[in-house]
């Protein structure tokens, strides 16, 4: 076979595949990824609670909201469940920009810990809702290349990951409802 050929064959099972060439994690396979938050705890996907992980850059703040938005009732406010907001930062920053940037996202941290409240006491859920609003930085973009997103991209992804880190959907988009809710099952 000839190399030409070759990548013929190659380029067209990539297409034909449905698969991306950015690198997306495979729906089915266990992952481990680690992540530490702004308030300095390390959080696993396969620690046992089932995790919805968004990647999103500063401008997304509405679509990851969004996302949090759209967690079905059922699962609100139990500890087994989870999301982790990933903020990804592209442009290069100074430790005095980092920490400046850190205390802008603790603020609105506390806004959306405030609505995620407001949530569960409608709900009549007993819960203190900060340990519920979980959130890390990627300066250097070490988090979204755990989940597959080259240093480069800033595409907007939402992760489901069962309790053992098995991948069970991903969207580069807000998913429905409905998709949410059929993947927390």
């Amino acid at each position: 076979m000839s190399l030409r050929a070759f990548q013929f064959f190659f380029l067209a099972a990539i297409l034909f595949s449905g698969a991306s060439l950015h690198g997306d994690l495979s729906v089915g396979t266990i992952y481990s990824l680690d992540f530490v938050t702004i308030n300095g705890n390390k959080l696993s996907t396969s620690d046992g609670h089932v995790t919805v992980v968004v990647l999103a850059t500063p401008a997304d703040r509405g679509k990851a909201s969004a996302v949090g938005d759209r967690v079905p009732e059922r699962v609100l406010g139990n500890p087994d469940y989870r999301m982790v907001t990933v903020v990804r930062f592209v442009r290069r920053r100074t430790v005095f920009g980092r920490n400046l940037v850190t205390a802008l996202l603790r603020h609105r941290i506390k806004e959306e810990t405030a609505r995620l409240q407001s949530r569960y006491k409608g709900k009549g859920i007993e819960r203190d809702a900060r340990k519920d609003v979980l959130v890390a930085t990627d300066f250097d973009g070490s988090a979204s290349s755990q989940l597959g997103e080259p240093a480069a991209e800033t595409r907007f992804s939402v992760f489901v990951f069962g309790r053992n880190g098995e991948l069970v959907a991903q969207w580069h988009d807000v998913p429905s409802t409905e998709q949410l809710d059929a993947a927390l099952k």
